[in-house]
């Protein structure tokens, strides 16, 4: 292959990526300014809080905050006053190992973290916040450090979806460890990943990482790996490994054995998650994906309300 012709096929590779940018930008940029901005807001500003002053008590003021050392000092009410953290670091930790190139529908799973990736990263936009990235396999790829602007978004979704992985495993640890190490302060950190991976050895990363910061797992899923089509005699390869089987789809009993076990596999790692305190947001790549987040965010915030 020539000079010419390889650089013919990087053009062409590039637009393709440029397009996919501009259409996911678009995508989520409505869906942020519409639906999620608000609800983002409501749900991560004031998680950091500081003591500021006292001032007397007002009618509506929320007597939790009531201050009784100062109260009785004064002889008259006093409440806390406390000033919100108003910057928030954001840092999405996106699976950039071989099964997310994997994908039935139109869109890969790395394709569709991307999309989760910029849904988050412009609400952090949206509201003055920091945000970095973090691409993982079974190591380190890629790391971009938090800062702000739509500019620095946009380079964080050219960047997952150009990034060409040195290594095919799925290892989270390497990238919560980072996470645990470069953020200093409270921050929300999104780890966007299919979640397959060959054993759970880090789980007491994640549980590091969730015990010091807002953490989300949003797990990207394609409807073939939820349910095996009946097509027959079919070879599977392992995108990470590469290692092939021969399965008889056609089987009923293979079709249900293969459904029990994925059913099994997200039970551990239901469970996993909730040990940790962390909360899961399922995404398939044949689904939109707004209601999932909309129903993850009305949520947390009627918990945070009790």
């Amino acid at each position: 292959m020539n000079r010419e012709t390889v650089q013919n096929d990087n053009d062409a590779r590039l637009t393709r990526i440029l397009k996919r940018v501009r259409r996911i930008e678009l995508l989520t940029r409505g869906m942020v300014k519409e639906m999620l901005g608000g609800q983002y807001h409501s749900r991560f500003k004031g998680q950091g809080i500081e003591f500021d002053d006292f001032r007397e008590y007002q009618p509506g003021d929320d007597v939790r905050f009531i201050d009784w050392n100062v109260t009785a000092r004064m002889n008259d009410p006093f409440v806390r006053k406390y000033v919100e953290e108003r910057e928030l670091t954001v840092m999405i930790c996106v699976d950039v190992s071989g099964s997310g190139d994997y994908g039935s529908q139109e869109d890969s799973k790395r394709e569709r973290a991307a999309e989760i990736a910029a849904v988050f990263a412009f609400s952090a936009v949206q509201n003055q916040d920091k945000v970095g990235l973090t691409l993982f396999s079974d190591g380190i790829e890629h790391y971009l450090p938090a800062r702000k602007g739509a500019a620095h978004a946009l380079r964080i979704l050219r960047d997952i979806l150009n990034n060409e992985p040195k290594r095919h495993g799925t290892d989270l640890k390497p990238a919560l460890d980072l996470a645990l190490e470069r953020i200093a302060h409270h921050a929300l950190v999104i780890v966007v990943s299919d979640f397959i991976t060959p054993d759970q050895s880090w789980e007491k990363s994640m549980r590091a990482v969730a015990a010091k910061h807002d953490v989300i797992a949003a797990q990207i899923l394609d409807p073939r790996e939820i349910t095996l089509p009946d097509a027959g005699r079919v070879c599977l390869e392992d995108p990470e490994t590469g290692e092939q089987f021969l399965v008889n789809t056609s089987h009923p009993a293979v079709r249900d054995q293969y459904e029990q076990r994925l059913a099994e596999r997200q039970d551990a790692l239901e469970h996993l998650l909730r040990r940790c305190g962390v909360e899961r947001i399922t995404v398939r790549t044949d689904e939109d994906y707004a209601p999932a987040l909309k129903a993850y965010f009305r949520s947390r915030k009627r918990r945070k309300r009790g």
